[in-house]
């Protein structure tokens, strides 16, 4: 479990990332987080801000890259592993959303048609929440096929 004194350090670290990229007018909220594995401690860091499109990027890129870099100096700075999610604006719950909504959408079309459907490219976190969404579904299977970046998940029916 994660410390109230070690979410502070990860707020604090937070709070220096961002002003040291002249990011300013910023609202910082930083709560116990749920990781999937459980036996790393986590942290939700939810960033609020006028102007956050050049901190998301494209397709969320900069925000994962943020998101990396905060979790290498919270790791140095607690001396242990630690999983962050940054959120900005909200960005990463409305991606969830949509990734789950698409997940489910597309299997009931491979359901119905027994034609697999071969989703774009996707990082590893957006690849792992498609296989979690659709783990339950008797109907359809899933896969991930490709190298590097071009990795991506196949939906197929059972």
């Amino acid at each position: 479990m994660i410390t109230k004194e070690e979410l502070e350090i990860i707020k604090g670290l937070t709070q220096e990332l961002l002003t040291n990229m002249t990011v300013d007018g910023f609202t910082l909220d930083v709560v116990e987080g749920v990781a999937a594995d459980e036996t790393v401690d986590s942290a939700q860091v939810r960033v609020t801000l006028s102007e956050p499109q050049f901190l998301i990027g494209e397709n969320g890129k900069t925000l994962l890259d943020l998101q990396r870099t905060l979790r290498m100096l919270a790791t140095k700075k607690l001396g242990r592993a630690c999983h962050i999610l940054l959120d900005i604006n909200n960005y990463q719950a409305q991606k969830l959303a949509y990734l789950k909504k698409t997940a489910n959408e597309l299997a009931d079309q491979v359901s119905l048609t027994k034609i697999s459907k071969t989703l774009p490219p996707m990082s590893s976190y957006e690849r792992r929440i498609i296989h979690a969404e659709l783990a339950g579904r008797d109907d359809v299977a899933t896969e991930s096929q490709g190298e590097g970046l071009d990795r991506r998940v196949v939906i197929t029916p059972k």
